[in-house]
This record gives C-alpha cells, sequence and structure tokens, in this order.
C-alpha cells in the first residue's frame, strides 16, 4: 500500500508552495536541489518543509492539495502552526448574505 503527501514548502521570499507526492525526502530533495528550472520554487532557493501530511488513499490526498491551494496565506500559515481555533475562524463565511447576518 503506497503512501502519499500533500506537503507545504516556505520559500526564501516567505512564499508558500504546496505540492503532493509518494516519496516526501525524495521530492522536496529535487525541490531544493532545483532539478527543475522552471518550476515555481527554483529561484526561491532555500526552502523549508513547513508541513505535511499522509494519506493513504491519493484522492483523499489530491482533494486536500486543491484546497489548500485554494485557502489564503493565514490559513496556510494556521494549519502549519497547528492553530486549528484560528483556522476554524478563518474558514467561516463572512458574506453579508451569510444566513448569520440576516435579520
Amino acid at each position: 500500500m503506497y503512501s502519499y503527501f500533500v506537503y507545504i514548502i516556505k520559500c526564501s521570499d516567505d512564499s508558500f508552495y504546496t505540492g503532493i507526492t509518494n516519496d516526501l525526502e525524495k521530492r522536496f530533495t529535487e525541490h531544493q536541489l532545483g532539478f527543475q528550472k522552471d518550476s515555481y520554487t527554483f529561484k526561491r532557493r532555500p526552502l523549508f518543509l513547513e508541513f505535511h501530511q499522509e494519506f493513504n488513499d491519493v484522492l483523499q490526498a489530491i482533494n486536500f492539495e486543491k484546497k489548500i491551494k485554494g485557502w489564503t496565506r493565514a490559513k496556510k500559515q494556521a494549519l502549519i502552526e497547528g492553530d486549528f481555533d484560528m483556522l476554524q475562524i478563518l474558514s467561516e463565511c463572512r458574506n453579508a448574505t451569510h444566513h448569520k447576518y440576516k435579520n
């Protein structure tokens, strides 16, 4: 059975890169060594692995990666720090049309 990892890398320019792999150590080394010159992380080295989560189901991993890629920087930072209370707050809908704000 394979394991899949969703990971967040912090780049030297303070941006985040989110990816998925079945070999976390190898993939991070590839990012760090700059194997692909056209990749997002190539010109942003050195890199730091800030977060990873393991999955047994590749579809769950893919869905989680897509979800994180749509998050704000603040939500990613809360996940990295394990601040699940803040993550909950940042995930709440704040639209004026939300049922919480209707009379």
